[in-house]
């Protein structure tokens, strides 16, 4: 657990300001940026809420009515009970007071006052990098992310990524394997992770890493927390990289957040004939993002090409390097460009389909290929 700064004081002033009507992240900011942690602002008169850029005199009125009688009273109580939700998770309430709170995250527009922990933030704080992309991503899009999620962390970089079906998972997942620090942002409250009901992936994510979300414990997740939740992915990231989205969704609204927080943006170019390239294509096209097609591309545009690369952990991402008989090799020539279909490998290769599966299966064996959904096959890359 990080130990807060202020402690629990800290963390009850910033609750009980947050449930104040009218005073959202960005105007929390500006309040802590021109007083700094005040406990006495919560007994203030509308005159010192008038000292805040942004606050006229309706709200500071409104902001004084609330601090002064019993609303406040059932803020502070309901402060209370998030506390004991902390206890009863093993979570802790990191406040941006707090030494440890993500140093990028500060300097956006909006930071979150507070974020709610499940696992814990690595210090020193490593760089990190944000992966995203559709909930029906292909199997084209999660060999992508997974490649670049893998390489990244083991090279030090920390994934984050907001644990929706699809690409965020497989960057998650990747991450882990690769012995690496992974984030999962949530829209909703740390304790109902609704993309993985069973535990399958949030128990590692604790255990290297952590969940993390600005939402109170027992809080609805309504479809207005996404788009909010991203802005955090974005925003306590040096970069963001995207894998696979259609014009419209989540991720173009997390590269739109980096572009506005002046971070990097990327993207993993696809094919034309896929809905889910259109936006990443798009991003690359308009000049918007880098196009990546290899973890080199995001290290360089970083500036951090002399990260250290430790011997173990690169080894679980690169293909294993075997020997391959000529039938072999020529075998893997024909996917050079791409995953193909048995039939048309078959065509191509000379081989009737018996052979070739014992080929495939010998090539599986030995990491060389990987087997795609719809009897697709491609390079393990």
């Amino acid at each position: 657990m990080n130990e807060p700064y202020a402690g629990k004081d800290a963390g009850l002033f910033l609750l009980t300001l947050a449930s104040v009507p009218g005073l959202g992240p960005a105007r929390i900011n500006a309040i802590i940026t021109r007083f700094g942690y005040k406990p006495d602002l919560l007994r203030a008169s509308a005159d010192v809420f008038l000292e805040v850029p942004g606050i006229g005199r309706s709200l500071a009125e409104e902001i004084s009515g609330f601090l002064s009688g019993s609303k406040r009273r059932e803020a502070e109580e309901a402060s209370l009970r998030q506390y004991e939700e902390l206890d009863r998770h093993r979570a802790s309430l990191v406040t941006i007071f707090d030494p440890c709170f993500p140093a990028l995250l500060k300097e956006i527009y909006d930071p979150p006052p507070f974020l709610f922990v499940r696992g814990s933030f690595s210090e020193p704080e490593p760089p990190s990098i944000a992966i995203v992309g559709t909930r029906r991503a292909s199997a084209y899009g999660k060999q992508a992310a997974g490649l670049l999620s893998g390489e990244l962390a083991s090279r030090g970089l920390q994934i984050v990524s907001g644990l929706a079906y699809g690409i965020d998972t497989a960057a998650h997942e990747a991450s882990i394997r690769a012995g690496g620090k992974t984030i999962a942002v949530l829209a909703g409250s740390v304790d109902h992770v609704y993309t993985d009901p069973r535990g399958k992936i949030w128990p590692k994510i604790i255990e290297q890493g952590a969940l993390i979300s600005e939402e109170l414990f027992g809080s609805e997740l309504l479809p207005g927390k996404f788009p909010k939740r991203n802005r955090i992915i974005s925003g306590m990231s040096l970069g963001t990289v995207v894998v696979e989205s259609d014009l419209k969704g989540g991720a173009l609204i997390t590269a739109s957040y980096a572009l506005e927080q002046n971070r990097e943006v990327f993207a993993v170019p696809g094919t034309i004939y896929s809905h889910n390239s259109r936006g990443t294509n798009r991003l690359i096209q308009s000049g918007q993002a880098k196009m990546v097609i290899s973890t080199e591309d995001v290290l360089e545009e970083l500036n951090r090409p002399s990260l250290n690369i430790p011997g173990h952990a690169r080894a679980e991402t690169d293909t294993v390097n075997v020997a391959l008989s000529k039938e072999e090799r020529d075998l893997l020539a024909h996917m050079d460009t791409g995953p193909i279909h048995i039939d048309a490998l078959a065509l191509q290769a000379g081989h009737d389909i018996s052979e070739l599966l014992v080929l495939l299966f010998e090539l599986e064996l030995k990491k060389a290929v990987v087997q795609l959904p719809g009897q697709f096959f491609g390079k393990n890359r």
